[in-house]
């Protein structure tokens, strides 16, 4: 969590590049985006070569259709992040037609991983000073108070900045698309 957002000129900078067909900026948009692809793929679908079948796909998708990435609806990672869901979750749907057991199994694990990369989603997006907050309180186990003295606000505050970055993150089982998600595959 301590990686700041890439700023969108940044990323309006690389689709350009990628428009012009240089090589160089997908190489360096696979060495920045690979990890996060596999392992969205990966949780998905559960199953390693899918992954790896999902990850040339997406990046493959990335090269020839640069243009579907809007900087104005949010960062490029939020973008990869939802192309490659929905490219896992058609994956997914390819598959043989289970059985009815199998089919819901599937379906809540499609719904799983749809909840959790609306998450990852909504974290990376929130502002920092909650991200920090959160991070504070949940994976180091700080209360609020540790959180406010931590990041040197009152504790008013620190409870603020928990409250509000929880309430973002109990949207993450809404339904719908995250903003920034063109579904263009």
């Amino acid at each position: 969590m301590a990686r700041k957002d890439v700023p969108p000129r940044r990323d309006r900078k690389m689709q350009q590049r990628l428009a012009r067909g240089e090589a160089a900026a997908l190489g360096e948009l696979y060495d920045r985006f690979a990890s996060l692809v596999h392992s969205l793929a990966h949780r998905v679908l559960a199953d390693e070569q899918d992954a790896d079948a999902v990850t040339r796909e997406v990046f493959a998708h990335v090269w020839e259709h640069p243009e579907t990435y809007d900087p104005q609806q949010g960062p490029l990672r939020s973008w990869i992040a939802a192309v490659t869901h929905r490219v896992a979750v058609q994956r997914l749907r390819d598959r043989e037609e289970p059985e009815q057991p199998r089919r819901e199994e599937l379906e809540s694990e499609v719904r799983r991983a749809s909840v959790a990369a609306r998450a990852d989603y909504i974290v990376h997006s929130m502002p920092a000073p909650l991200r920090a907050a959160l991070d504070l309180a949940y994976f180091q186990r700080r209360d609020y108070r540790q959180t406010a003295a931590d990041l040197g606000v009152t504790e008013d505050e620190a409870r603020r900045r928990l409250r509000l970055g929880l309430q973002l993150l109990s949207t993450a089982h809404d339904a719908g698309t995250p903003p920034g998600y063109r579904g263009a595959v």
